[in-house]
């Protein structure tokens, strides 16, 4: 059973930066894909942002505009997120992702495309 935990969330002031991580476990972990998704108080949960885990090729939601690098460490089994110059709006849970290659189809930013969850991790930004 693959598991992800996520870590890294805190409470920053605007105009900071946090580096998310999330460590995957489990002897069936074989992952084509992980992503990064948030869902802020009263909104439904959005893409952030994916990585090939064989590549590390990132894609990114439009709204990122440069302030978020996804990552990975292939030998650790860890996936980050560096998002920088945070502003109140980034303020959410944020959660990670993974699907095999077996069960990708191609979506990468749809929810429905993931099929293990973490429990997420909260980022709160203050003005």
């Amino acid at each position: 059973q693959v598991q992800l935990v996520e870590s890294g969330g805190g409470s920053v002031q605007a105009g900071g930066s946090l580096r998310l991580s999330c460590a995957a476990s489990g002897h069936t972990f074989s992952p084509y894909i992980m992503a990064w998704f948030r869902e802020a108080p009263g909104s439904e949960r959005e893409f952030v942002a994916a990585v090939f885990w064989k590549t590390g090729y990132p894609r990114y939601a439009d709204y990122v505009k440069g302030r978020f690098t996804a990552s990975r460490d292939n030998a650790k089994n860890v996936m980050y997120l560096q998002i920088n110059t945070l502003v109140p709006e980034d303020t959410a849970v944020y959660y990670c992702a993974t699907d095999t290659w077996e069960d990708y189809r191609g979506r990468y930013s749809a929810e429905d495309e993931y099929d293990r969850w973490g429990q997420g991790t909260q980022v709160t930004v203050s003005s």
